[in-house]
């Protein structure tokens, strides 16, 4: 009876706890975004980007703060978890501003505005979470990134930094005022490159340019940490090329290998991670995402062609392998993977000691308390194939991490260039790509515009930025090169000339069709800069289309990036092709698509990297640039010839 009485008591007393426990929402639950939702149940009134907010915090005289990270984003989950559900920090937060949430991966355009401007309050990159105060005019005062809950040795806490910056804003002292116009004069200053020569801009200081900024010690770019840099990648292949330079070409598949060999791949399922922490390619941070994997495959296609080497050819296969299995629905691709699991970075990735006992696994401990499995010979071990199958059955009883469901037009598309890319090594993968493109274009072509994201199943609403017509073109280029079907080359066209129409306003490109005005920048982030890739679209379709109009408006967005490239010269490497593609010339091999499909093989492996191939009405094979054909011959080996001695034009 006692007994009884007792859990009777114990059962009420929960549901009475139960009952009393707050539950907290604000408008965050009325957004698609995985990331914009996950904060939909923080204390902190939380509103997405957009008009309300802006007239609310004028309204209620309160400052902005915006937080822009995104779901799959180590510490945006720490400043979730430490402060944004905290209680007493969400009064201060809620008392003092109005608190807007941004999803870094759907506004790309506006984390680009923002990440510049900390970059020139505070003189070094940022990163996410992107934290800012600032006033409902949009005027900066404050610039940080990871904020922690209490002080700590780094930085002040927010449970200090709050209030005062509240209180600082509704006080607009001189010194507040004083502030703000320190802040926007720096925002405001332009950008003034050094003045050089033409001659500055060629293969030779290319080159010289990538060799300064590699890393001879472990491979790669940068004395830090780690990022596989698929854009400067591809540069130093085609400057390897060009100039039949073997140390470029020495360095490139260096790199190659040893970002397939170490911790930045995953040994296990394949796939990239996104990083890693230290410069000898051992510990990554265990993010996956959709367009890291895009951008190397091809790499990867690349070099196996070039060097027929098996390991190059089981990574295209394996990552491809991978994201079918975790990332594929419906044909189309989700966004990225999650570092944690449970909170616990690399728990699903790594293994402890224990996980090993009786395997046969070798245990070399690397991370903390755990293993993070890393080849350190130059190829694989021979019972590599044992190994990995074991290590599987032991993921097989582990969670897998946070998948980010967003289908984002721009990074599916670089998956098709991918996929179209990799069937030369296995057809499959041409139908892959086109079911994938198929379903992309019915879901995100709508009303003869791009959209940029959705969740499957809804409708998207948000519309296309230049991202997402940039990469859907290449795309549809890639496609074309592949099969040859003239529809694909139209559609190519037809969204060249609708993003021009949006994104080209009086010279300039913007990111956005919006009141925003983002001009588009060069720089090749965490991936390929969009105007750089609509800039080698525009340039492959005047060539592919023969068009001296696509050529002129090509030339006029190169001219008014020329002085920034000399600037930045390998640092810009997707502009850097561009520029190379136009002055060196971009070679269209034509004849009948019999011919173009029975030697695809050969034609993929030509030297000169700047060539394209396409279908017409000839029995002879032809060598043309955008005013003339140099080269025709029925024997292909002939014409081949001729597009390689272009090389040392």
């Amino acid at each position: 009876m006692y007994n009884l009485s007792m859990k009777f008591l114990f059962i009420i007393t929960l549901l009475i706890l139960s009952l009393s426990a707050k539950e907290f929402t604000n408008t965050l639950q009325y957004e698609s975004s995985p990331y914009l939702l996950s904060h939909k149940n923080n204390p902190v009134n939380w509103m997405p980007w957009g008009d309300k907010a802006f007239l609310r915090a004028k309204r209620e005289n309160k400052a902005i703060f915006l937080s822009i990270g995104y779901s799959t984003c180590h510490w945006c989950h720490v400043m979730k978890e430490e402060s944004f559900s905290d209680e007493a920090l969400a009064k201060l937060f809620n008392k003092y501003f109005i608190c807007i949430k941004v999803d870094r991966e759907e506004m790309p355009h506006l984390d680009t505005l923002y990440q510049e401007a900390y970059l020139k309050i505070r003189h070094h990159s940022g990163g996410w979470p992107l934290s800012l105060f600032m006033t409902p005019q949009k005027e900066i005062y404050y610039a940080g990134t990871y904020i922690p809950a209490t002080k700590q040795s780094y930085s002040e806490g927010l449970d200090t930094l709050v209030p005062k910056l509240g209180k600082m804003y509704q006080k607009n002292s001189s010194e507040f005022q004083t502030t703000l116009a320190a802040i926007k004069k720096v925002l405001e200053a332009k950008v003034v490159y050094e003045k050089a020569e033409k001659s500055d801009i060629s293969v030779d200081t290319l080159s010289e340019s990538i060799k300064e900024n590699f890393d001879e010690i472990y491979s790669g770019f940068g004395s830090g940490r780690k990022f596989p840099e698929a854009s400067k990648l591809s540069l130093m292949m085609d400057l390897a090329d060009i100039n039949s330079d073997e140390e470029l070409a020495d360095y490139a598949y260096e790199m190659l290998d040893v970002m397939a060999l170490r911790g930045l791949y995953d040994q296990v399922e394949g796939g990239f991670f996104r990083y890693t922490v230290d410069a000898a390619w051992e510990i990554p941070h265990f993010e996956k995402m959709l367009y890291d994997q895009a951008e190397l495959i091809p790499l990867y296609v690349r070099a196996y062609l070039k060097t027929g080497k098996e390991l190059y050819k089981n990574v295209v296969v394996e990552t491809i392998d991978m994201l079918d299995k975790h990332y594929l629905e419906d044909d189309l691709y989700y966004s990225a993977s999650d570092a944690d699991t449970n909170h616990e970075e690399g728990a699903y990735f790594t293994f402890s000691k224990k996980e090993l006992q009786n395997t046969g696994v070798k245990y070399i401990e690397n991370f903390d308390d755990k293993m993070h499995l890393n080849i350190y010979e130059d190829e694989r071990p021979a019972n590599f194939a044992k190994m990995r199958r074991v290590l599987l059955k032991v993921r097989s009883k582990k969670e897998y991490p946070f998948i980010d469901k967003k289908i984002n037009t721009a990074w599916n598309s670089m998956m098709v260039e991918a996929l179209f890319s990799a069937s030369i090594i296995d057809i499959r993968y041409k139908n892959k790509a086109q079911k994938t493109l198929t379903a992309l274009s019915k879901v995100m072509f709508k009303d003869y515009d791009l959209f940029h994201q959705t969740i499957i199943g809804r409708v998207p609403t948000q519309k296309g930025l230049l991202e997402d017509y940039s990469f859907f073109i290449g795309a549809l280029i890639a496609g074309y090169e592949v099969d040859y079907d003239k529809k694909k080359l139209d559609f190519a066209e037809y969204l060249l000339n609708s993003a021009n129409s949006k994104f080209y306003k009086k010279g300039i490109w913007y990111l956005s069709d919006d009141d925003l005005d983002i001009k588009a920048g060069l720089i090749d982030k965490y991936y390929t800069s969009p105007l750089s890739k609509m800039l080698q679209n525009i340039i492959n379709i005047a060539s592919l289309k023969a068009s001296f109009r696509y050529e002129k408006l090509g030339i006029a967005t190169l001219e008014l990036q020329e002085d920034a490239l000399k600037f930045k010269h390998s640092d810009a490497p997707a502009l850097a092709k561009a520029y190379l593609m136009q002055h060196l010339g971009l070679t269209t091999l034509k004849s009948k698509k019999s011919n173009l499909l029975k030697h695809k093989e050969e034609i993929k492996k030509i030297n000169y990297p700047y060539v394209l191939s396409k279908e017409e009405k000839y029995d002879d094979y032809l060598a043309c640039t955008l005013r003339l054909c140099y080269a025709k011959d029925k024997n292909l080996k002939s014409v081949i010839k001729a597009i390689n001695s272009k090389r040392r034009w």
